[in-house]
């Protein structure tokens, strides 16, 4: 049996109704959802820490995750492992017609990404139709339960009312838009990236990254007068607000420069973890205690942590010619 199977066999004995886990039996799709992102934040750190052996165990607990949640699907009879893999089998081959459908290739690839997203927004389309055709019907059967009521007349047409969307909407009421499928559970900085990338594909962006740039400055200006309004130390509504169209601003700046948002955060959090370690160390060695210390002393020790790493930037290496 390939290992996959056997998984697929474990993750079925788990959720066993009478001889499987309590705790696996117990889970539901929400209450499995914080695990599978963080197991996915895993796989991220074991890459970028080239931990080549921690990564092959971080995918395996990915994997695991997928599994997870497609036993639950199977056992409420909404689909199962074979048709999530048949699925992204069948959406890669769509979406390189000049790999497996003998279309011509895009020259380049900036080219390539632009074929990519306008299959994606095609598959957007179908998925919209195929919404609104169940809300047809769902809107029928609402229809033929009503007239079959007791209080066919009002019923029906209140029902009727209240289930058929709009010409043009989803199911659900909303009408289609370039934001669909952007995730609402994407960690709030990449998720602004994939809204302002979204926009900008039809118009909605600045033609200079100075002008994008300006826009972090206004939204900084903002902010302090927000400040400057604040009743007492508690952070205002207005504040919270104004702070999160800087973070937003900022984040789209990051777009229109091509730096990965995420990544230059997480590389700037290691930098000022890096550095802040170095303060405590020099105290340790010090015997001080940092509680106690001065910010002026703490702020010139992160200045020379700053220094130290210049440096040990610009020391050739053994195998370097002289300059």
């Amino acid at each position: 049996m390939a290992a996959i199977d056997e998984l697929l066999q474990i993750m079925r004995t788990l959720r066993d109704p009478r001889r499987g886990c309590p705790w696996d039996r117990a889970q539901n799709f929400a209450s499995i959802a914080p695990s599978t992102l963080e197991e996915a934040y895993e796989v991220v750190d074991a890459i970028e820490r080239g931990d080549w052996s921690q990564l092959r165990d971080e995918l395996g607990d990915l994997l695991f995750q997928v599994v997870f949640h497609a036993q639950m699907a199977a056992e409420q009879n909404r689909f199962d492992f074979d048709s999530v893999a048949a699925a992204i089998r069948d959406k890669l081959v769509r979406r390189h017609p000049h790999v497996f459908a003998g279309a011509a290739a895009a020259p380049g690839l900036a080219e390539q990404s632009e074929q990519w997203e306008a299959i994606k927004a095609r598959e957007r389309g179908a998925a919209h139709a195929a919404a609104a055709v169940a809300g047809a019907a769902h809107a029928a059967a609402a229809v033929v339960a009503a007239a079959n009521s007791a209080a066919a007349g009002a019923a029906m047409a209140d029902s009727a009312a209240a289930v058929v969307p709009a010409a043009g909407d989803r199911a659900t009421g909303v009408a289609p838009s370039e934001l669909d499928g952007v995730a609402s559970a994407l960690p709030a900085l990449t998720r602004a990236v994939k809204l302002s990338k979204r926009a900008a594909r039809v118009g909605f962006d600045w033609d200079h990254p100075e002008q994008t740039a300006a826009k972090v400055a206004e939204e900084l200006r903002e902010v302090l007068q927000a400040m400057q309004d604040r009743d007492g130390a508690a952070p205002s509504a207005h504040v919270t607000e104004e702070v999160g169209d800087l973070l937003f601003a900022a984040a789209n700046l990051a777009r229109k420069l091509n730096v990965d948002a995420e990544s230059a955060l997480r590389a700037a959090n290691v930098k000022f973890e890096r550095r802040f370690r170095h303060i405590e160390a020099a105290l340790r060695a010090a015997n001080e205690d940092i509680a106690q210390t001065p910010l002026a002393r703490l702020e010139a020790l992160w200045d020379a942590a700053k220094i130290a790493e210049d440096k040990a930037e610009h020391v050739p290496s053994p195998a370097s010619p002289p300059a």
